[in-house]
């Protein structure tokens, strides 16, 4: 099957035609398809990957309350709903001293625990079944024309070198992908921290001993207890950048693990394990002409704030009602206005990150300043609802009329 069986519509001339072609099939691209398929606007996903690999691309596994309620509007919540875990809380701890975050108290909202790679497989059949085109294993190699309003995408499929011309591009391709490297360098500017540790993080078939997040704080490093599932915990333990995931035996995790968040865990068997770098990454201009990007393409936070996937959900919900608004009226000013109305909450998303991980990290010898000063947050802590309060209602996310 070639690239004209698949995408039937066309210009006056036989070119290959859509209203929006988006590039990336992770969470980002995906809603946004969805988003614009309820509005009745056509659009084109080109994923460079193959469907079986994007399904099961392990992530991120905490979803906002905003986030739900869009998974909801678009009707693709029903196995979130069945299979999901709700938490109304979450427990920081300071060498075994433990201070459980309220959140139903503090915001009346909630947070719902479900992996992306199940996020991802909702969306996708999703699309399917409205008759979306999704190219997998389709690589977006140049995006033309973008400052003009007749931009197209070339892209090789099947091994066919393919232009789609439409009248938006999206950008939803990640960090590596062709969207940020399309936009002009001197349209942005970029803020980056690269952090002085990394997580080890493990996927292990074990029933949680903790029935919400843990964050713990530990003279040894920083260790978080979270979950995908009721048989599936997800781990993590902070270590040195150069560390190698060799010298960490499946026993060796177990202890240093129970060690840390000083409880007794359901030690099964670990299936998979490796290292990430922490980082801080954004930029403050997400477009260009008719070319505009969301999620990791525009920004990345360390993973202690929960906020990467809610972040991209924010991103495209803001670019689906400006492409629709533009539609429907004919008004641009939403697509004026779509970096200021993403970065402002991009902001927020990035202090919060910034501070989860600076509070909860071993970062200085115990006894120095830096290290009591950050001992006096957890003191703080423990007695003022108020900065319990202000971390809970960053945590579940501020609505999306805040920004």
């Amino acid at each position: 099957m070639n690239i004209t069986d698949i995408i039937a519509t066309t210009d006056g001339r036989g070119a290959l035609k859509t209203k929006v072609v988006i590039i990336g099939a992770g969470p980002a691209g995906l809603t946004l398809a969805l988003m614009l398929q309820k509005q009745g606007i056509e659009c084109v996903i080109i994923e460079n990957r193959s469907r079986e690999y994007v399904e099961n691309r392990v992530r991120a596994g905490l979803l906002e309350q905003n986030t739900v309620e869009v998974f909801e509007e678009l009707g693709v919540a029903e196995r979130l709903h069945k299979e999901g875990l709700v938490h109304h809380g979450c427990y920081i701890a300071y060498n075994g001293v433990v201070q459980r975050i309220d959140f139903q108290k503090h915001t009346q909202r909630e947070v719902t625990i479900y992996g992306q790679q199940e996020v991802v497989k909702d969306l996708i059949q999703a699309c399917l079944d409205r008759k979306i085109e999704i190219l997998f294993e389709a690589d977006a190699t140049q995006i033309n024309d973008f400052m003009s309003n007749e931009p197209s995408v070339s892209f090789t499929h099947l091994g066919q070198n393919n232009i789609l011309h439409c009248d938006f591009v999206a950008g939803t391709d990640g960090f590596h992908g062709l969207g940020r490297k399309m936009l002009p360098k001197e349209s942005y500017n970029e803020f980056k921290i690269e952090y002085p540790f990394s997580w080890l993080g493990i996927l292990a078939y074990s029933k949680p001993s903790y029935d919400e997040l843990i964050y713990a704080f530990h003279n040894n490093g920083f260790a978080l207890a979270s979950m995908r599932s009721e048989k599936v915990c997800r781990l993590y333990l902070q270590v040195p950048n150069d560390e190698k995931i060799d010298n960490w035996s499946d026993a060796k995790i177990w202890s240093e693990l129970e060690n840390r968040l000083e409880i007794e865990l359901d030690k099964g068997e670990i299936f998979e394990k490796s290292i990430t770098p922490m980082r801080s990454f954004m930029i403050d201009n997400l477009q260009a002409g008719r070319l505009f990007l969301a999620g990791d393409a525009a920004h990345i936070v360390p993973p202690t704030g929960a906020k990467g996937l809610n972040l991209a959900i924010a991103d495209v919900r803001n670019l689906a009602k400006a492409i629709v608004e533009y539609y429907k009226n004919g008004s641009e000013e939403s697509l004026k206005n779509y970096s200021e109305k993403c970065v402002a909450r991009v902001w927020r998303v990035q202090d919060f990150s910034n501070f989860m991980t600076y509070l909860c990290h071993k970062q200085a010898e115990n006894g120095s300043f830096e290290q009591l000063l950050q001992k006096s947050k957890f003191d703080y802590l423990r007695i003022s609802e108020a900065y319990q309060k202000t971390i809970a209602e960053n945590y579940v996310g501020l609505p999306y009329e805040a920004f």
